[in-house]
């Protein structure tokens, strides 16, 4: 028996057991709380300008969350049907210093009863930098973005736009393929879905991902943060079938520093403005 190094999305792994095939089917639901997708163009702006501005505020977005603290919470599970064979949580509160460098502090982090998987140091880069995907003006070389159509998401209008990578390096660098829902209003992205590839199929080394989807909400008033990131999807290995669950919530976003201004290519956002009294 061999001991391939494998990795599902946000989880790299290592297979101790050939697992037997799944009775009951996983999925990653991209379509839930989707209207029918109108294909019409938008009026008044088109999708180049539509990109622009979308882009200018990730950028601003993912400046702005390195001036939050927040709590994560990861579970990862690991599936024989129906059945949770293994469990792996951990709480994290992220804080910075004085400084503002950026600090974890493990709140709650009982035994892994996972058996058939293992988590790396690559897992939490993807908890914390590749399941809240961002797409900023920067990032937009390395993407073909195609307009897809326009979509109510929940209580939310969105275009919405298909992405994937232009060119695969050779460097093991991984990037997002999937589809992204974009507010008509803020501009900014809501909604993810899709994948981080490529898939590496080597022996002794299978790296594969989960499809996931990830839903922000508006912080503040103003940042659309990620709030909540779900993956359920079999992997198909060349020993065996995993079926792997991952559930990540950013909870308790609290901009630290009174004095904190997020500005991004001379642009100063509008204060947020304070929530009526409940």
């Amino acid at each position: 028996m061999t001991w391939p190094r494998l990795r599902a999305g946000s989880v790299s792994l290592f297979f101790i057991v050939v697992c037997l095939p799944l009775s009951v089917p996983a999925q990653t639901d991209c379509d839930e709380g989707n209207s029918h997708l109108n294909s019409a163009q938008p009026e008044a702006t088109s999708p180049q300008e539509i990109i622009r501005k979308f882009a200018d505020k990730e950028a601003i977005f993912k400046e702005a969350r390195n001036h939050y603290t927040y709590t994560q919470e990861v579970i990862v599970q690991e599936l024989d049907g129906n059945t949770v064979g293994g469990e792996f949580r951990e709480t994290t509160d992220i804080l910075y210093d004085d400084h503002g460098r950026r600090l974890e502090q493990v709140k709650y982090a009982p035994q892994s009863t996972l058996q058939r998987l293992s988590l790396t140091k690559e897992d939490y880069d993807d908890f914390r930098n590749r399941l809240p995907f961002v797409l900023t003006t920067q990032d937009l070389p390395l993407y073909n973005i195609l307009y897809a159509g326009q979509q109510r998401v929940d209580e939310l209008e969105t275009f919405v736009f298909d992405v994937a990578p232009k060119h695969i390096e050779k460097d093991g660098k991984r990037y997002f393929q999937g589809r992204i829902w974009v507010d008509n209003r803020d501009y900014q992205i809501v909604k993810t879905c899709g994948r981080n590839v490529p898939d590496v199929h080597k022996k002794g080394n299978e790296n594969l991902t989960p499809k996931f989807v990830t839903y922000r909400e508006q912080i503040d008033g103003e940042y659309w943060f990620p709030t909540y990131t779900r993956a359920d999807d079999i992997l198909r290995f060349s020993s065996g079938d995993v079926h792997v669950r991952e559930t990540l919530k950013y909870s308790k976003y609290q901009r630290f520093g009174v004095k904190t201004r997020i500005i991004y290519k001379g642009q100063v956002p509008d204060e947020p403005k304070p929530e009526p009294p409940k």
